[in-house]
């Protein structure tokens, strides 16, 4: 289904739906169109109403694109992207991405499912005349700085995740034993994902905040810097919760390596000190009639020994910092 809103010559906003409605606007009028969930016919419609590139075309109906710019001289093609995660569980995110074709009278938007952000932007667009007067290449910054402001929460609500399982796993009860690596996995295979999204976006939107074209406004610039240098931000925050997922499995593995050591040691310390104890209980309880050792003097010998033999381990042991 196709949604349009219009801002005529008269400063009037008029929202309608239809294809009869999805071509250019008449002049003097600024025309926002969506599509969601397009359908081959509607982009056939799209391309034969706006002369719209079949390269172009070709793109809009393939989703899961990076982000990138397309200037096709009349108009600019441009795909950006967004999150959206379960209230739930912050690892389980849903990419979203928008196809828009930017002209100096009309934007045409075309999404593959609903996107809370977008919905925002109509609602304020089709209620205050504003949007609509900044032009259709404000509406291009209105959506990605809604995308990027969706995002944000997203991206902390991981690394409040990550920072607990670290500090619980450190300050609490030590890694061995404790730490969900099951969840860590998961934190750095979503921190991938959204890197793998966040770049293009990057690039993307620093290609348009410097492009001295005429169908994107200055005061549209001069905003799309601010959000850059914020798409930007989110994107080191991203790799670096994808950089301390990777430090939290290290360090979890090098205590679990102390751990195992430490108890090694302590076995091999404890065989050390009973090992000369068998060898003695051993050789003095050998069975042959030839072994002087029936006299009471050599029964304290060996009773003496049971006791200072390991204690002098124990002590040198000590000494060598070994206990």
């Amino acid at each position: 289904m196709f949604h349009v809103i219009d801002l005529g010559p008269d400063g009037k906003v008029v929202a309608s739906e239809g294809p009869e409605r999805a071509a250019p606007p008449p002049p003097g009028t600024v025309r926002w169109i969506d599509l969601v969930e397009p359908d081959p016919a509607q982009l056939e419609h799209l391309r034969a109403r706006f002369e719209l590139h079949p390269l172009a075309i070709e793109d809009c109906a393939t989703f899961g694109l990076q982000s990138k710019i397309n200037d096709y001289d009349r108009y600019l093609f441009v795909v950006i992207h967004s999150f959206t995660a379960d209230p739930t569980d912050a690892l389980e995110i849903q990419v979203h991405e928008i196809h828009a074709f930017v002209s100096e009278s009309y934007i045409i938007t075309v999404h593959d499912n609903p996107l809370p952000s977008h919905e925002v932007v109509w609602a304020r667009a089709a209620a205050d005349k504003a949007t609509l007067e900044r032009g259709p290449s404000w509406i291009l910054y209105k959506h990605i700085d809604a995308m990027v402001e969706a995002t944000e929460p997203i991206v902390l609500r991981i690394r409040d995740e990550l920072d607990d399982l670290e500090w619980t796993a450190i300050e609490q009860t030590g890694y061995a034993g404790t730490l969900d690596l099951q969840k860590v996995f998961r934190i750095k295979r979503t921190s991938v994902a959204m890197r793998r999204v966040m770049r293009p976006l990057r690039d993307t939107i620093g290609i348009l905040h410097r492009r001295n074209d005429p169908r994107i406004s200055p005061r549209t610039l001069l905003h799309l810097r601010d959000v850059s240098d914020h798409v930007a931000r989110l994107a080191d925050m991203i790799e670096e919760t994808r950089e301390v997922s990777v430090g939290v499995v290290a360090n979890h593995q090098a205590f679990t390596a102390q751990k195992v050591n430490e108890i090694i040691r302590g076995l091999t310390i404890f065989s050390a000190i009973f090992l000369p104890l068998s060898f003695i209980v051993g050789f003095f309880g050998q069975n042959f009639d030839q072994l002087p050792f029936d006299s009471s003097v050599w029964l304290g010998l060996m009773l003496a020994s049971l006791v200072l033999v390991p204690a002098g381990l124990t002590e040198w042991f000590r000494r060598n910092g070994w206990l």
